[in-house]
C-alpha cells in the first residue's frame, strides 16, 4: 500500500486518506496514482458500498497540485483525471470529509465527490486566475452546475475563497461541523447511506447524475428503465419481505 494515500475498511465503507500533511496534502504523481488505484479497487469490490475521502491533519483537505513536484516534471494526472479522480465516473456514493482548506485542485477533488462534510475552519476556492492559470481539473465545468452562475463567475474570476458557512449556504457542502468532528460526521453520513440497498443507492445516483444533463422528457426513459430493473432485483423483494416481517433488511446488492 502506498504511504501517500491510506486505506481502511469500516464495514461496507472504505475510508481513503490523502496522507501528505507536511505538504498540505498536495497531489504529486505518486499520490494521483495511489488514489486512482484505490478507487479502482473500491469500484470493483462488491463489499464496498460507500467511499469516504479525507485528508491527513487539520490544515488542508488538499492544496491541489504539488507545484514543487510539477516544477520537476511530475504531472499528477492519470487517465481518470487530476489526482486519479476528477474525470472519473465513480458509480458508488463518494463522500468528502473536508478536514481543512480545499483549494485549486483540492477543490476540484472535493466537487468530484457526491456529498461533502466540512470542517468549520475550511475554505474553498479556485484561485488559479491569480497565478495566470485556469482551473483545469473540472472546476470550471462542475462549479456552474452546483451554484448560481454569478457565484461561479465570482469565485473563478476574483480567485477569492469562500468559508465553510458560505459553502453551506450555497449548497456546496451538506454539513459543517467542528474540525475535530468532521471525519466522525462524514462516517455517520456514510453509514446512513450504507444502511440502504446498495444497488438501489448506486442506481439512484446514476439516474440523478444522468438526468441533470437531460431534459425532463429525455429523463423519463432513463428513470423508467432503472425503476423496472431495480423492481425485479433480489434486494427489492428482500426490502418488501423485511418490511412485512418488521425486521432489518439483509441486503446483498443483487
Amino acid at each position: 500500500m502506498s504511504d501517500e494515500v491510506l486505506s481502511e475498511r469500516r464495514g461496507h465503507i472504505q475510508l481513503l486518506t490523502i496522507n501528505r500533511p507536511e505538504a498540505r496534502n498536495a497531489i504529486n504523481r505518486a499520490t494521483a496514482l495511489a488514489l486512482g488505484s484505490l478507487l479502482d479497487d473500491a469500484e470493483r469490490d462488491d463489499d464496498v458500498w460507500v467511499v469516504v475521502l479525507t485528508g491527513a491533519g487539520d490544515k488542508a483537505f488538499s492544496a491541489g497540485m504539488d507545484l514543487k513536484a510539477f516544477a520537476q516534471g511530475e504531472v499528477p494526472i492519470t487517465d481518470q483525471g487530476f489526482a486519479g479522480i476528477t474525470n472519473r465516473d465513480f458509480p458508488k456514493p463518494l463522500i468528502c470529509a473536508a478536514n481543512g482548506a480545499a483549494l485549486a485542485g483540492g477543490f476540484e477533488i472535493m466537487i468530484s465527490c457526491d456529498m461533502v462534510v466540512a470542517a468549520d475552519h475550511a475554505r474553498f476556492g479556485i484561485p488559479e486566475a491569480s497565478r495566470g492559470l485556469i482551473a483545469g481539473g473540472g472546476g470550471l465545468i462542475r462549479l456552474p452546475k452546483l451554484v448560481p452562475l454569478a457565484v461561479a463567475y465570482e469565485m473563478a474570476l476574483t480567485a477569492d475563497p469562500i468559508d465553510a458557512a458560505r459553502a453551506y449556504e450555497l449548497g456546496l457542502v451538506n454539513r459543517v461541523v467542528a474540525g475535530p468532528d468532521v471525519l466522525e460526521a462524514a462516517m455517520a453520513l456514510a453509514e446512513r447511506v450504507a444502511a440502504n440497498a446498495p444497488l438501489a443507492v448506486r442506481t439512484s445516483k446514476d439516474v440523478m447524475k444522468r438526468a441533470r444533463e437531460l431534459t425532463e422528457a429525455e429523463s423519463w426513459p432513463v428513470n423508467n428503465e432503472a425503476f423496472a430493473r431495480i423492481g425485479s432485483s433480489v434486494d427489492a423483494l428482500e426490502g418488501a419481505v423485511a418490511f412485512a416481517e418488521k425486521r432489518p433488511a439483509r441486503w446483498t446488492g443483487k
